[in-house]
């Protein structure tokens, strides 16, 4: 028997991660100093809305030596282990866990433990670990499941809309000048997950209908097999991501009901170059915070724009 291990930038629900065994260790984060209850259910209204507030959010990478002792359980209870972590290529989290796992591989034996960097995050992350999950109650092995959990890396796409230039300057993503030209002409930039998890430019729109619209259109050219899994996550933007799945379904989705979520990867996160998750208005500010969308696919085949 393999366990299904995961962080919880994958975004999955409670009840995905009780139906499907999976279990899951936190990245880590403080809302005015205050460390949440990982063991219940994200309240990203509240989470949010104390960010319009003006609160002070702090995240951190998962702790390797948690997620260490969670490992060494199912090891002790004569489980082999995956873990499918999120992109190194925007966190550090997947190679601690890595270091802390070739150090319990020396104690309980080579072959037992597997970690995979998805090189993705939130729902990307999470439908290959939903999808890999699926054939661990199957009772596949290591092997076989980590092979598969690569192909569907391989052929995971992730599109992202930001609707707030604020975090990419911050990050340094962007010049000050091409905030305050973007902000004024209303440029949305709609970005991706390259190969090496690291996120890149796509293409950029004016208006948020119109990057709505950009998402749809990608999904067209990129989904061969209108049954595949999708996924939409937002940053507290529900309507938007109600639209977008509109949107998809115009264009012939067919398979089952997009994996819809909230996003758990605050702006803080964004703004030391990492993922592009969220934003928020400036203390005081009465008008809801912007907030992006990330569009998720299992491909049926490696094709990549």
């Amino acid at each position: 028997m393999v366990q299904i291990f995961t962080d919880t930038a994958a975004n999955l629900p409670m009840k995905l991660l009780e139906e499907y065994g999976i279990r899951t260790v936190p990245l880590s984060y403080e809302v005015d100093g205050v460390e949440p209850d990982y063991s219940i259910e994200f309240n990203g209204p509240a989470f949010y809305e104390a960010m319009r507030r003006g609160a002070s959010v702090k995240t951190s990478m998962v702790n390797p030596e948690q997620a260490a002792r969670a490992i060494e359980e199912s090891l002790q209870a004569g489980m082999d282990v995956l873990y499918l972590g999120i992109s190194g290529g925007i966190s550090g989290s997947c190679w601690g866990v890595g270091v802390q796992c070739r150090e319990l591989e020396e104690k309980y034996g080579s072959g037992r433990i597997a970690v995979l960097d998805t090189r993705g995050a939130s729902l990307g992350e999470g439908l290959v670990v939903v999808e890999t999950a699926r054939l661990a109650k199957e009772g596949r092995s290591l092997g076989e499941l980590k092979d598969f959990a690569k192909s569907r890396c391989a052929r995971m796409q992730q599109f992202f809309v930001v609707d707030d230039l604020k975090y990419l300057h911050k990050g340094g993503r962007i010049s000050g000048g091409a905030r305050l030209a973007g902000t004024l002409l209303q440029v949305k930039p709609i970005l991706r997950g390259n190969e090496e998890g690291k996120i890149v430019v796509y293409d950029k729109v004016r208006g948020k209908k119109k990057a709505l619209e950009a998402l749809a259109e990608i999904y067209d050219k990129t989904v061969d097999d209108r049954g595949t899994p999708i996924g939409i996550a937002h940053a507290d933007a529900p309507a938007d991501a109600l639209h977008l799945q509109n949107l998809l379904r115009d264009r012939g989705a067919e398979g089952r009901s997009p994996m819809c979520a909230m996003s758990r990867l605050p702006a803080p996160m964004w703004a030391r170059g990492r993922w592009p998750c969220s934003s928020t208005a400036k203390r005081g500010d009465k008008k809801r915070a912007k907030s992006p969308l990330l569009f998720s696919a299992l491909m049926s085949r490696g094709k990549r724009i």
